[in-house]
């Protein structure tokens, strides 16, 4: 029998744990897209409550799977990668929400150039309150061969990467399956080392921001992930720390704060300090909180933070 049935052009991998709530907005903001030639894996991760019915609900185009157990989201992802038949891979978390040009847009950026591995966008945050702003705004984001600058800083929204399939299948791991909180950086850095970035200008997703997304408590998971990441990182790559000292050395100086902010959360001050005092004369913004630490508790720092991100995005 022959299958006459045309593969998608788009494979939309989206990974589910408990989000009825919003879950019917980001499945409609796929359905809206003027590119059509799409599908989505739908992989539920153990959900308790009726999410995997509601994807059932919208036909065939969302190819339902559930998993047996909750697994880390790097093996949750790479599942749901299995499942995909795309020439392009996007990603949208259950509680986001696309506009509806973005797979158009940015499927049509690859053709210019056979060695792009991502395309991304711009994106909007938002919250229950109604406040947002723009990741990028005014401010463009690198491009082409930007290891370096994602070594320093992950720049990009999950949400808004479509990723080239045979940049995918060139590496010889997709997400790793160890982590649960950076697996999205850990496959940036890797693809990005041999492909390029190209970016789409303007906001092509809406990101939902929830209280937890600013859960403090889990500084200590980045944090230890984190360190694997660096080990990964040098055993990988044996020459980095020639090429890219100064930029695994901001990412360590990320983990040490994530390590700070973890001890001092939890009202461990002297501990937080012990984690940041040897980046502080790498890094003179750190002297601040470090300061803050010895007469301040921590909501004296998320207060700081904030101003500082309001005043940030608003420029």
């Amino acid at each position: 029998m022959i299958n006459n049935e045309k593969k998608p052009v788009v494979s939309v991998i989206m990974n589910c744990l408990n989000c009825s709530e919003y879950l019917k907005e980001a499945l409609d903001s796929v359905f809206a897209q003027t590119c059509k030639g799409w599908e989505i894996i739908f992989w539920d991760n153990g959900s308790s409550d009726n999410s995997f019915e509601i994807a059932k609900s919208y036909g065939p185009k969302v190819k339902c799977f559930r998993g047996r157990e909750t697994y880390p989201l790097g093996k949750a992802r790479n599942l749901a990668l299995a499942q995909a038949s795309g020439k392009f891979l996007a990603f949208l978390d259950c509680d986001d929400v696309w506009l509806p040009e973005k797979l158009e847009k940015q499927t049509s950026a690859f053709d210019a150039d056979s060695k792009v591995g991502i395309v991304f966008s711009d994106a909007v945050y938002f919250n229950k309150k109604g406040d947002v702003f723009q990741l990028y705004g005014r401010k463009k984001p690198p491009e082409n061969y930007a290891f370096r600058q994602l070594l320093k800083g992950n720049f990009l929204c999950m949400s808004s990467a479509v990723i080239n399939k045979k940049a995918l299948l060139s590496l010889n791991q997709w997400f790793d399956e160890k982590f649960n909180c950076i697996e999205d950086l850990d496959l940036f850095l890797r693809i990005a080392y041999e492909w390029k970035l190209k970016y789409v200008a303007g906001p092509l997703v809406k990101y939902r921001m929830h209280e937890k997304s600013l859960t403090y408590g889990r500084q200590s998971a980045f944090a230890k992930e984190g360190e694997i990441l660096v080990e990964k990182l040098l055993d990988l790559y044996p020459n980095i720390t020639k090429e890219y000292g100064r930029e695994i050395e901001s990412l360590q100086i990320r983990i040490g704060c994530q390590k700070f902010v973890s001890f001092w959360s939890g009202g461990n001050s002297k501990k937080a300090r012990q984690h940041l005092q040897p980046f502080l004369m790498a890094d003179k913004k750190l002297f601040l909180p470090y300061i803050s630490s010895y007469f301040f508790p921590f909501s004296f720092f998320v207060l700081i933070l904030r101003v500082f991100k309001r005043k940030t995005y608003s420029s």
